[in-house]
């Protein structure tokens, strides 16, 4: 038996594009993921209500600050002599 075909292809990714979550919370629910500790009814809440482009961009952009926060930890600890 095979499922029902959606009359309209994409409907359900402009459904969820269309979400009005918060940034503040997309923030939140990302830096949990970083983390690695989520809830799972937190995470049930998260894709009912957060806004998928929202996260990706949120995503790549705690991603970044990650990264330039790794590099200037390293040029301090190098540059104030602790690590040579």
């Amino acid at each position: 038996m095979s499922a029902p075909v959606d009359a309209r292809p994409g409907e359900d990714l402009k459904q969820a594009v269309a979400r009005r979550g918060s940034f503040l919370r997309t923030f939140k629910a990302v830096a949990w993921s970083f983390f690695g500790v989520r809830r799972s009814a937190d995470h049930a809440q998260d894709l009912q209500k957060l806004n998928p482009l929202h996260v990706v961009v949120a995503g790549v952009v705690s991603a970044a600050l990650f990264v330039v926060a790794l590099v200037f930890l390293v040029r301090w600890v190098v540059g104030s002599g602790v690590a040579g």
